[in-house]
């Protein structure tokens, strides 16, 4: 059997190695178009991966961080574009978000906590949430939880006031580092279309400047990673496949 198995495909590399150059490039060219189908099915519809820019989720997300994120349910699109349609899913309470911001949508994506739900009364006193009138239990945040400073919305938006209600098909969020976080308080509610997916897994950590993981930083970013392999002590190891 297994020189048979061997016969036969000995017999299959000489027909192959005696096609035309043409029909072996054409060949190839349909493999990869297959692989390359299958990434984009992959990236537009189950995962991606995203790096934290900012400590606007410390201490529960810091710069640095690599997550996968999952699109499963909420959101499919078209890699390398922004054209998405949103799925089925809506996030819980307290659940973080990734999400197109929907002030600059051609901008990074925005990862934040999702506090307040559609119909929900949000209200910021004493440095606390409180929503329809009930403290919200909270022991992953860094500040006190107050409103944004008059004048702080972004063009063509007004100032958030509180008590404030979550409109349809909207939610409102907000980071975990509350002294260092722009958020749904100043700008509003998240519309359910923009919100792309949730992060499942921490799968790197670097401890580097954190202009490495600013938009167009390449060579930052590339010297970043050199770092990481030449000194590992620039990982964070305790956070690598850390789950949500």
């Amino acid at each position: 059997m297994k020189a048979d198995a061997t016969k036969n495909d000995k017999e299959k590399n000489e027909k192959e190695a005696k096609l035309p150059v043409g029909q072996r490039v054409e060949r190839e060219i349909i493999a990869w178009f297959w692989v390359a189908l299958a990434f984009m099915l992959i990236n537009g519809t189950i995962g991606q991966a995203r790096v934290i820019p900012s400590g606007s989720m410390e201490n529960t997300l810091l710069i640095g961080d690599h997550l996968i994120m999952s699109r499963i349910g909420y959101d499919a699109g078209v890699p390398f574009t922004n054209w998405h349609v949103p799925l089925w899913r809506s996030p819980h309470r307290q659940q973080v978000i990734i999400f197109k911001p929907p002030f600059a949508p051609d901008t990074p994506d925005y990862v934040k906590r999702t506090i307040g739900l559609p119909g929900d009364i949000v209200d910021l006193r004493g440095g606390s949430v409180y929503i329809n009138g009930q403290k919200l239990n909270e022991n992953y945040t860094i500040g006190p939880s107050e409103p944004a400073p008059p004048g702080s919305a972004p063009p063509g938006y007004t100032d958030i006031k509180f008590p404030y209600k979550v409109p349809d098909n909207c939610y409102f969020a907000m980071g975990d580092n509350r002294t260092n976080s722009y958020d749904s308080r100043f700008w509003g509610c998240v519309p359910r279309n923009d919100i792309i997916g949730t992060p499942v897994m921490i799968y790197m950590s670097l401890d580097v400047p954190p202009d490495a993981w600013e938009p167009g930083q390449i060579r930052e970013r590339f010297l970043a990673y050199a770092s990481a392999i030449l000194h590992p002590g620039v990982v964070r190891w305790r956070r690598l496949f850390h789950t949500f």
